[in-house]
């Protein structure tokens, strides 16, 4: 029987009839939330990602800023531009789009942010508190899909969870979000050896490594949970990093390309926002 699907659109909708109402109550109280977003340069699925992003902020009544710049932009073009968000009381998160032109130093400007403003999980301050297993911003990626792993009622605790993967904004955000649900889990990379002796061990696999249906079906346990963070474009069309036709006939639960984690993200994005503004206005 072919792996039931976890909808990553439904959910997301979801999600953001939850978020529109503590975004009403705020603005009845007199209070917007903000998210500004720094765009760099012209790479079309980064532009992209943040018209959606505009669109969701539109959806629930949150205030909406892109900064805009060029691709030569300089590495003071881009902190100025971050310093100009932290120093605005009408944003309570900001992102820098990533990825950034390469002469662009992005962990310096990523630093710059403000750890209370950062709406994309991934400053150092907030990647510590993960670790540790303290409140804070989590990564928006990581943080959609397990959402999506809790919705469809998949338990976690002892299973044998495998990341290919080890970015720092999914594959190790990843990693800590199901070692606190008690998962046992292992990440692969790039030097990993025989990754497949790897994969076919997990209960819950995560793919993230940007390879256009890398994950085959020999790949994969018979029954387990797909995970496909990827999102690459072949012959003009969108596709993740797992083979999903032949997978989805081996797993019991696949998150869809597109349609699935993608749309999470930006869930998540929001309700990272949205948390942000809230906590901003109880210090008030």
């Amino acid at each position: 029987m072919p792996a039931q699907l976890i909808d990553g659109k439904a959910l997301s909708s979801q999600v953001e009839a939850a978020l529109k109402t503590r975004v009403d109550r705020l603005r009845s109280e007199g209070h917007i939330p903000g998210l500004c977003v720094i765009l760099v340069g012209d790479d079309p699925a980064s532009h992209l990602y943040v018209g959606n992003k505009e669109k969701a902020c539109e959806r629930l009544g949150i205030y909406s800023r892109t900064v805009r710049l060029p691709a030569d932009a300089t590495q003071s073009m881009l902190e100025q531009a971050v310093h100009a968000a932290n120093d605005d009381d009408r944003i309570h998160g900001v992102l820098v789009q990533l990825p950034l032109p390469k002469h662009l130093d992005g962990s310096r400007a990523l630093s710059l942010i403000l750890p209370q403003k950062d709406a994309d999980g991934i400053h150092d301050v907030n990647a510590g508190k993960l670790m540790r297993g303290e409140n804070g911003a989590v990564a928006c990626t990581p943080k959609g899909a397990m959402y999506m792993l809790k919705s469809a009622g998949i338990a976690l605790s002892g299973k044998n969870a495998v990341v290919v993967g080890r970015s720092n904004i999914v594959g190790k955000p990843m990693a800590m979000l199901l070692l606190q649900e008690n998962a046992t889990v292992t990440i692969c990379h790039s030097r990993t050896h025989d990754l497949a002796a790897h994969t076919r061990n997990a209960d819950i696999l995560v793919a993230a490594i940007g390879q256009p249906r890398f994950i085959t079906a020999d790949m994969v346990k018979d029954g387990a949970v797909v995970v496909d963070v990827g999102m690459n474009r072949v012959d003009g069309k969108f596709c993740g990093d797992v083979d999903f036709d032949a997978v989805r006939e081996k797993a019991s639960f696949i998150t869809p390309v597109p349609g699935g984690v993608g749309k999470m993200t930006i869930a998540m994005l929001m309700s990272n926002t949205v948390e942000a503004a809230e906590k901003a206005f109880v210090r008030q």
